[in-house]
């Protein structure tokens, strides 16, 4: 397996004053989650006396999973994201509606985010990429950093800006809230960002598995010849067609156990009671939407991707390109989706050969970048 430049285990810890870092973290699919945990994980190997609330509405489990149980889990709706049709279609009215709602009285609901986030103590917040902590951080007097390869503003402005009255004032509280971090760290690859200026580029943010296929082949029986293909899409509910393929003895699927399939070569993925990044680890192929967390995963682990279109979405373009450059992929035409004619394309993918695998340096340099901020945020405790 391909890790991280510097083992965690490597990193010295720093002796320093306890300090309460507050990760306000979007429930928009699981990609937040996967671009923020290894992160923390890394700044709580470094410093010792770290206290971490996570601030959101994701399942707790997978936060769990991913940040490791010693952290505090506030379960709270931390901004809109998008309301979405299906994993791989948005609904813009409703989207639209949602957004009106959570601005209105903004200034009240930026004053009770201030207020809370200083009953919390926090000495830092660290936002992937809810724009309402920023406003009350910076409310509050607590430095801030925000985090993602895409924002909230500019999704905003390419869905409605100029198509609905209330869309101008929305976008410019959302670019207002951003442009009062201390710093945006904008992960590669990321959406273009051309309304911020406090960006920072920085490396890829993955959290890679360990290779665990010969335990999952002694739960279920998967021959050596066989090809695993893990079936994701990133926290979101869309069901694959999969009761209904053909047979494909070279072929096994890991799928979520909520799909309840009846495919005889289907896996449960929670079966197999192992965390999701080492199950990953251990897959021949993906089946997934793009989204930076399964796209650059798959990529740091040389794992190749047939993904499904997201159509209308903006940030999709950005991680097709970028792991075509740097992973093995291809799409998903509808009709082979459909009928499950996929086999020849696994194949073909798997036995063409693998760009060199790119490395996840964005965590220590994201790491780096808290721990600087260290001072400034003790000064003002």
């Amino acid at each position: 397996m391909i890790g991280s430049p510097r083992p965690l285990s490597d990193i010295k810890p720093i002796k320093t004053m306890s300090f309460h870092l507050v990760v306000a973290l979007s429930s928009h699919g699981f990609g937040h989650i996967g671009q923020t945990a290894p992160i923390v994980v890394a700044l709580q190997k470094q410093l010792p006396d770290l206290r971490v609330t996570i601030r959101s509405n994701a399942p707790k489990a997978k936060l769990l999973e991913r940040f490791g149980p010693d952290i505090d889990i506030q379960q709270i709706n931390t901004d809109v994201g998008m309301i979405q049709a299906s994993a791989l279609q948005v609904s813009e009215n409703e989207s639209a509606a949602a957004y009106n709602d959570f601005h209105t009285h903004w200034e009240d609901k930026v004053a009770a985010e201030a207020a809370q986030l200083s009953a919390l103590d926090a000495d830092l917040v660290l936002a992937n990429v809810p724009y309402l902590a920023l406003a009350g951080a910076k409310r509050a007097n607590i430095p801030a950093i925000a985090m993602c390869s895409l924002n909230w503003a500019d999704i905003y402005k390419y869905y409605f800006l100029g198509n609905r009255p209330e869309a101008d004032n929305i976008f410019q509280q959302i670019l207002a809230a951003y442009q009062s971090a201390h710093m945006f760290l904008q992960l590669t690859p990321a959406m273009s960002m051309p309304d911020l200026q406090n960006t920072k580029v920085i490396d890829p943010v993955a959290q890679l598995g360990e290779n665990r296929r010969n335990d999952i082949a002694r739960q279920t029986g998967l021959r050596p010849e066989q090809r695993l293909v893990m079936l994701s899409l990133g926290g979101m509910d869309l069901r694959l067609p999969v009761n209904s393929w053909p047979r494909q003895p070279g072929l096994r699927f890991i799928v979520p156990a909520s799909w309840h399939s009846q495919h005889p070569d289907t896996i449960d993925l929670e079966c197999l009671q192992m965390p999701f990044a080492d199950i990953l680890a251990s897959c021949d192929a993906l089946i997934a939407k793009p989204g930076y967390g399964s796209f650059v995963e798959a990529a740091c682990l040389g794992i190749p991707v047939l993904y499904l279109q997201r159509k209308n979405w903006p940030e999709a373009d950005c991680l097709i390109d970028w792991l075509k450059q740097h992973g093995r992929c291809a799409e998903i035409q509808t009709d082979d989706f459909a009928t499950g004619n996929i086999a020849n394309t696994i194949e073909t993918l798997c036995m063409s050969k693998a760009p060199e695998p790119p490395l996840p340096k964005g965590v220590e340099q994201a790491t780096k970048i808290i721990v600087r901020q260290l001072p400034s945020a003790i000064q003002q405790r």
